[in-house]
């Protein structure tokens, strides 16, 4: 492949996927509408970090990343981009997320997760891009037995945002059939790690405890997560890019810990106390997550490789070498 379309290239997942490529010597081609779902100026530091990494690998006539901005919610503007370029296959990162946000305004998840999704699968359809990969959810599990197997139920999702992706889904396996499109599916379970996304709950807990200000604790705090480190992520994603037919693959730590777990060891990283307000847990959160990835063993040669403990010190690290820059972003 010379040329992979990569939507939402300046989020958190898409950021680091975009570098590993590159990392490849394959050239990206990234777009993203740089929404302010969360402060954006953490979107134009990773896009920097990209365009910093991209003329280094120009300069050695190795490859380059190539960004734009686009809306995958505008047909007219996605088909601008397959006019105009030559691609070979999409990793499709662009999305609307967070489970509880979504409950709020469901409306924009539908343009982005769904329609989005339904732009692209058209445009791969006309301009004859024959792979496609969609970024899908551990929320599609809901309230299912752990741990969670790509075979399982996932159509009672708990709130919008699962509802659309599993929709995206859906629309990707009747393209499959219809048209021949060949395409992956990993199921990323709680991703996190440096530049991670400032409104899930690692990020909001290091810049928290470290300044002082009490966190948020929705239930009892026992409730259990499978938390899987941005790098190993990455890696998976990379290798569903291979040809598969249509498949879907869980990508996570398979090792669900406790949140107090999670708190504990952010407050020794940082050496301070956390400050914690207990709420009642919301609707839309399932209890626990636990990614069964035997599939992605087998079929992908893939495991994850950073333990939790690990991840921790990595994130707290980066929090560290850019904590000014951190403090000065507007919370979600």
């Amino acid at each position: 492949m010379n040329t992979i379309l990569v939507t939402g290239c300046a989020g958190f997942i898409g950021w680091r996927v975009s570098e590993r490529l590159l990392e490849e010597n394959i050239q990206v081609f990234g777009i993203d509408n740089l929404n302010d779902y969360y402060d954006s100026r953490l979107k134009e530091w990773r896009l920097q970090k990209l365009k910093v990494k991209s003329e280094k690998l120009k300069a050695e006539k190795k490859t380059e990343f190539i960004f734009e901005k686009c809306d995958i919610g505008n047909f007219d503007e996605v088909k601008k981009i397959f006019s105009s370029h030559k691609i070979d296959a999409v990793i499709n990162l662009a999305a609307r997320a967070g489970v509880r946000a979504s409950v709020e305004d469901p409306w924009v998840y539908l343009d982005t997760n769904t329609k989005g999704t339904l732009n692209l699968l058209e445009c791969c359809k006309d301009f004859e891009v024959k792979k496609f990969l969609l970024a899908s959810t551990s929320s599609l599990y809901g309230f299912n037995e752990m741990p969670f197997k790509e075979t399982d139920r996932t159509d009672t999702p708990l709130a919008p945002y699962s509802a659309t992706k599993k929709s995206a889904e859906v629309l990707c396996y009747s393209y499959h059939y219809l048209y021949g499109l060949d395409i992956s599916i990993p199921r990323y379970f709680t991703v996190y790690g440096p530049a991670g996304r400032p409104d899930m709950s690692i990020f909001i807990f290091i810049k928290n405890i470290d300044n002082g200000i009490p966190i948020t604790v929705f239930g009892d705090g026992k409730q259990q997560r499978d938390f899987s480190f941005i790098d190993d992520i990455a890696e998976g994603t990379l290798k569903c890019l291979q040809p598969f037919g249509y498949e879907i693959f869980n990508l996570g730590n398979d090792n669900p810990v406790e949140l107090m777990y999670v708190i504990k060891m952010i407050e020794d990283a940082l050496g301070k106390k956390a400050v914690m307000n207990f709420h009642p847990r919301h609707p839309a959160d399932v209890v626990a997550t636990w990614a069964h990835i035997d599939k992605s063993r087998e079929k992908l040669n893939w495991y994850p490789k950073t333990t939790i403990e690990e991840g921790i010190k990595k994130t707290v690290q980066w929090y560290f070498e850019n904590r000014e820059f951190v403090n000065s972003l507007k919370n979600p």
